[in-house]
């Protein structure tokens, strides 16, 4: 595909039809992202005040043949935000499109601009007395466009489902500039393809989203934290199904924790108080929130009495104040600052069936063991109760990653395979973006990737939009 830059005489162009304001200087940030794999490029940055801007920017675009890089809050962890080869690109960002439209307490459904950070998103539910519960480590920073590009995950998954899950509508700009007013609160409409659900999870492949209506829930009356011990994954996850059996939809996260990654937490944050004062090989973060009269400690205890009749827990805390349950969740929150300070080798964003984790765990251990030097540690956490597990490869105490940059690639490539081996996916909730597009021509379902290539084709013919994220570069 033949690309023209985002260049002096583009921008020249673009601004006799935009107003002042919309075309900015570019700065260093719009050039990073989180992991430092990466460095883009910024041919031209726009910042757009509303959709019809965002339609002249892509119409225009598409017409000129120049490449289109969409930008949320940076906070992406797969490259899918910066182009870092080939011609230069229009960056739009979509920060100055950040209000709340309009809230819809009775129906539980607010409507947002793609630029609100997702904290302010669920304070916005909040002032409402209501929950949107979306919940990531970066939701400071994180913008709900970009969380939909994604479909991101986080926490309450098990409950609440993705970010999928939690849409109802969409108001959309094609690559053509054409703008698609799917901004429905319904929540039954059975017309035709379902453009919303193509779009979310496209990862700026097909379109820029400018606005979301968004579900809310019912904020629970009350809410408990527990971290109990485990003697090992496979009494995990029969303690997940216990709780599920006792407490049934309460149950809001469920989040597995190895030593390695408390470890970490005390070489390297020390200042955080942790729950055990010897760290545990394995346990779990519980949080349930429940209805009105319900009482979530006495909950939690049944539950812990229950696991340890049955030889599943070893010990726990129960919180028994909201800053308690804070301190607890820290804990857990904090594990992936700790894993940036040490450095990982390899990371990993994997999911395989629940049931499989136990087996995952050891095989992934022996092969990483395999590959040449047994001092690697591993930090495998995450979200058991959906079957996303964070394995990230780190090198030895006293060793950086710099040591072992000849492995990155063959870690990475050994895990993916045993993941795809047990029938699980390399990317359960970061997406796929510049990181693992060969990873998904390698793994993906050849009749899914041709479908993929049909649809980038009739809605992107001219290929602008965020080339090589997802799908390789067209020819």
């Amino acid at each position: 595909m033949t690309y023209a830059p985002a260049d002096a005489d583009f921008a020249a162009t673009l601004s006799t039809l935009l107003p002042p304001g919309v075309l900015c200087s570019p700065e260093p940030r719009y050039q990073e992202e989180p992991r430092g794999r990466y460095r883009g490029q910024v041919g031209i940055l726009a910042k757009p005040g509303c959709v019809s801007e965002v339609a002249l920017l892509l119409r225009t675009a598409n017409a000129a043949r120049v490449p289109v890089v969409p930008y949320g809050g940076g906070t992406g962890l797969v490259g899918g935000q910066v182009k870092p080869e080939g011609t230069p690109p229009l960056v739009i960002s979509l920060e100055r499109m950040n209000r709340i439209r309009a809230v819809y307490p009775q129906e539980n459904v607010l409507v947002a601009e793609a630029g609100a950070i997702l904290a302010d998103v669920q304070q916005a539910a909040l002032d409402q007395r209501r929950l949107f519960p979306l919940s990531l480590a970066s939701e400071g920073t994180a913008q709900i466009g970009g969380n939909l590009a994604t479909n991101a995950g986080g926490v309450n998954v098990l409950r609440y489902g993705n970010t999928r899950d939690l849409c109802l509508g969409l108001e959309a700009v094609l690559p053509s500039g054409e703008i698609w007013n799917g901004l429905t609160r319904l929540r039954k409409d059975n017309t035709g393809y379902d453009l919303r659900n193509l779009l979310i999870g496209s990862e700026g492949s097909l379109g820029v989203i400018t606005a979301a209506a968004l579900k809310m829930a019912p904020l629970p009356a009350c809410q408990g934290v527990a971290v109990i011990v485990v003697p090992s994954p496979e009494a995990a996850i029969a303690l997940l199904a216990l709780a599920r059996d006792q407490l049934g939809e309460a149950v809001s996260a469920f989040e597995l924790l190895h030593r390695q990654g408390l470890d970490f937490l005390s070489e390297h944050l020390p200042q955080l108080r942790q729950p055990f004062e010897r760290a545990p090989e394995w346990s779990v973060l519980v949080d349930v929130g429940l209805a009105q009269g319900g009482d979530p400690v006495a909950a939690l205890t049944t539950m812990f009495e229950r696991a340890a009749e049955a030889g599943l827990a070893q010990d726990g805390v129960i919180a028994q104040s909201e800053a308690q349950a804070q301190a607890l969740w820290a804990v857990r929150e904090f594990i992936p600052e700790a894993n940036r300070l040490v450095g990982s080798v390899s990371s990993h964003d994997i999911s395989v069936p629940i049931s499989e984790i136990p087996a995952f765990i050891a095989r992934g251990a022996e092969v990483i063991a395999g590959l040449g030097q047994g001092d690697m540690r591993i930090n495998c956490f995450g979200h058991l109760g959906d079957g996303n597990l964070h394995y990230n490869v780190f090198p030895a105490k006293g060793r950086s990653r710099s040591d072992y940059q000849e492995l990155r690639e063959p870690v990475k490539q050994a895990v993916h395979e045993l993941v795809h081996s047990m029938g699980g996916s390399f990317s359960a909730e970061h997406g796929v973006g510049r990181m693992k597009v060969a990873d998904l021509q390698r793994f993906g379902d050849p009749v899914k990737l041709a479908a993929m290539g049909v649809i980038k084709q009739a809605l992107d013919p001219n290929g602008i939009m965020n080339p090589g994220a997802v799908l390789p570069l067209q020819n």
